[in-house]
């Protein structure tokens, strides 16, 4: 899981002093263990239940179970996540998809369809070349011969992303509903009712609160964990002291042995109970993006794991001598003096640790959009730190989770379906790190086999445990994370059905160079910007627009956005362009490129930066003395990479100016300046003084450019002139069925599935931003 707060990822976390770490450190308490550290307030209940708690209701059982806690806590967030996989990282981003991402550019076992050679030259994409040993070769064979395994861990990856979208329904869930439970401990009993509606209540405050954006209150997200975990911490120790400082002796791993020796299956079935000990360890490595590794090792080690394991013995040390207790063990284990400080306290920690994983759902689908495995939604950044919200999923996960809430009303169900979910994701993301031990890092496959090995018997006695337990709630997370899975695996084969039909019917060059410059069409004045997921080629739109309508802009650029397996692409090799065709088509072609972590941003800026990015071209293409042998060979092969940056150039041979204008007296007021770089300046509208001031960009060429060669000039010249005149944005609406030959499955997949989530998803043009107003759709019929 990944979770956001107010807090900005590290500019290079392996160069931070040991301050900036202690501040990371600080930061990443309210972000990354928030879910972590509120486990103890349902781990006890959700343990002893069933037989265990019948029969087994005894000291020497609450001292093993301690054990277990303890030894469950040292191996899987100490050792497994602190030790090896936060090692494991994509330019400094973690999580499933940042050990995908390796994979795929390691072993090319991505499926997205439309990547290129030039993407494997983006500086965060490159690998180390001391990892590509021998060793990794076998691997590297079998997965990029056989297509069905690279689909095998496409879905893995997915099942893994499903069930933390479902634990976006379930932690809220359960987190909230044990903090209320403290108020059945006092004199004053809550019913079952009054605690069910508060819990709710609470609940939609805080999916309602999404829209606003966290940001504001994040400040104090750090501080009241950190209050929380001292809290904890001086209640841990009073129980020991007070109550039965032999638990002490529980840390051996001899009570392990002698609890299932007694215990038997009970104990063992136990074992679901036990891993919620571990629920939120996740974050720590899908948050090692926003801090640096260092940090996060510095709060666990030091304060996370201390406090949690004093807090979980000082519970332990309670129940030995109060057995009866075990219903609501935390809240009854707290002095009566500062039980309602804790009760405050424990809410809020409820709080803060759902809306990490809120918001950790959030950014999950928007991951899951750029790899092409999730419908399109509308992502709200609600700050400039990297806050998100979107707003249907913010809305289906609060009715989930109301459901839930009312619908089981008790904390030991909902743990149930939360551990399994918890522990699969675990049990996935253990794998994946053999294979990156193996593929990325160039180790032996003894050392990975005996990683997998150690760690999945650990993995698989808790996983199996659980999913005993799928009659009594742990099919809820099966069931959303299936419903999850089965909505992305569609989406993501419709998508691919339909790209395949784009790219067998493209147009052919040969014929757009027989029907000469003019297209055998009238070319009008300005710009049409033609959007396709194509990376190569003319999409079957343009040729179907201009023979149903014969007339298209002077200029043309066939636009691609696209998403490649790296986090970040910088802003300086985000474009890449090219010329379709001789240069008297006057046609272009602009690869946008993001990687799965990018922010498209709403700047309004696009046009602009694309006309610098063309002339750029232009005017690098007329340098290159090789230029007319290359264009020559290939009218749609030689693309170029250029800055999406404000960076200063020498040579730039475009002037900017901006006009300011007002409406209500006409009156107007210029400043020409001659820029020595292709920046890019906004249009803007806004009020002054009662009048409506709006700011627009001309270009124009600057002294430099009388020296050139007329032809050159010439393009430059239309290009302006054709900005000048508009922006037209050309998109297809598609339409998309299954052929009549295809079988049963297939159109129930294309004809049911993937046409219902086209119809209830945001549209395309919504999704890239594009303005309605300038926005032209052309309609087709897709048969794949």
């Amino acid at each position: 899981m990944e979770y956001y707060s107010g807090v900005s990822p590290p500019r290079n976390p392996s160069q931070l002093s040991w301050a900036g770490n202690l501040i990371l450190a600080y930061q990443s308490f309210g972000v990354v263990y928030g879910d972590l550290c509120t486990s103890p307030l349902y781990v006890f209940p959700n343990t002893f239940i069933g037989k265990l708690h019948k029969q087994h209701h005894d000291e020497e059982a609450v001292f093993g179970v301690f054990s277990l806690i303890f030894w469950t806590l040292t191996l899987i967030p100490l050792l497994k996540y602190l030790l090896v996989l936060l090692n494991a990282h994509d330019n400094g981003q973690g999580g499933t998809f940042a050990l995908y991402s390796l994979l795929c550019r390691h072993a090319k076992l991505s499926l997205l369809p439309n990547q290129q050679a030039a993407d494997e030259e983006l500086s965060t994409y490159k690998s180390d070349p001391s990892t590509d040993t021998a060793t990794s070769s076998p691997f590297k064979r079998i997965f990029e011969k056989h297509k069905r395994l690279r689909t095998v861990l496409l879905l893995l990856v997915l099942s893994a992303a499903a069930m933390v979208i479902g634990n976006g329904v379930l932690t809220p869930a359960i987190s909230v509903l044990s903090s209320m439970s403290g108020l059945q401990a006092t004199e004053k009993k809550s019913t079952d009712g009054e605690l069910l509606l508060l819990a709710c209540v609470i609940l939609v405050g805080l999916f309602a609160f999404q829209h606003s954006g966290t940001h504001r209150v994040a400040f104090m997200f750090a501080p009241i964990v950190i209050i929380w975990l001292i809290s904890i911490l001086f209640i841990g120790f009073y129980n020991i002291i007070h109550w039965n400082p032999k638990i002490i002796y529980a840390i051996s791993p001899l009570y392990i042995i002698k609890f299932f020796r007694v215990t038997g299956q009970d104990g063992w079935i136990s074992l679901g109970g036990v891993l919620l000990s571990v629920t939120g360890t996740e974050a720590m490595f899908s948050n090692l993006g926003h801090f640096s590794s260092v940090s996060i090792r510095l709060a666990f080690a030091f304060l996370v794991y201390p406090c949690l394991v004093v807090q979980y013995m000082g519970q332990a040390a309670f129940l030995s001598k109060n057995l009866g207790s075990i219903p609501n063990s935390f809240y009854s284990s707290v002095p009566d003096p500062v039980f309602w400080p804790v009760f405050v306290i424990a809410t809020l920690a409820a709080i803060v640790g759902s809306q990490a994983v809120i918001t950790a759902t959030f950014s999950i689908i928007k991951q899951c959009h750029a790899l092409g495995c999730f419908p399109r939604v509308k992502v709200v950044h609600t700050s400039k730190h990297g806050h998100m919200y979107i707003p249907e999923i913010n809305w289906i996960l609060m009715i989930l989770t109301l459901a839930i809430t009312i619908g089981f009303r008790d904390t030991t169900l909902i743990g149930n379906a939360y551990g399994l979910a918890c522990m699969m994701v675990m049990f996935i993301t253990t794998f994946l790190m053999a294979l990156v031990i193996v593929v990325v890092w160039g180790k032996s496959c003894f050392l990975a086999a005996l990683f997998l090995g150690t760690l999945w018997i650990i993995e698989g006695a808790y996983l199996s445990a659980a999913l005993m337990k799928l009659p009594q709630g742990g099919w809820v997370s099966l069931v959303l994370a299936f419903i999850f899975m089965t909505a992305m695996y569609v989406w993501h084969y419709g998508s691919r059905r339909k790209y395949s039909f784009d790219l067998h019917n493209k147009v052919s060059l040969k014929w757009l160079l027989g029907l000469g410059p003019s297209l055998g069409i009238v070319r009008v004045p300005g710009i049409g910007l033609v959007y396709s997921e194509l990376a190569t080629g003319v999409p079957a739109i343009f040729s179907h627009f201009v023979t149903n309508i014969p007339a298209f802009h002077k200029v043309v650029v066939f636009v691609c956005v696209k998403s490649v397996p790296v986090p970040h692409v910088l802003p300086e090799e985000r474009f890449l362009v090219g010329r379709v065709c001789p240069k008297p088509y006057r046609m272009y072609r602009c690869i946008v490129r993001y990687g799965y972590k990018d922010i498209q941003r709403e700047d309004g800026d696009f046009e602009n930066q694309l006309i610098q990015s063309i002339a750029e071209f232009i005017q690098m293409e007329a340098g290159d003395l090789q230029s007319s042998a290359s264009e020559s060979q290939s009218y749609d092969g030689r693309m170029a990479v250029l800055s999406s940056h404000k960076t200063s150039l020498s040579n730039s041979i475009l002037t900017v100016s901006e006009v300011e204008e007002y409406d209500e007296t006409g009156r107007q007021s210029s400043k020409s300046m001659t820029l020595q770089s292709l920046r890019s300046v906004y249009e803007e509208e806004y009020q002054q003084g009662g009048q409506v001031r709006r700011r627009r960009v001309r270009f124009g060429l600057t002294q430099a450019s009388r020296g050139m060669e007329g032809s050159v000039r010439e393009e430059l010249m239309d290009l302006i002139g054709a900005k000048e005149a508009g922006v037209a944005y050309v998109m297809g609406h598609s339409y998309v069925k299954a052929r009549k030959s295809s079988s049963w499955l297939k159109k129930q997949t294309i004809d049911i599935g993937y046409s219902f989530l086209r119809k209830n998803c945001r549209g395309p043009a919504v999704a890239l931003n594009i303005p309605h107003i300038s926005l032209i759709e052309v309609g087709m019929v897709y048969y794949v």
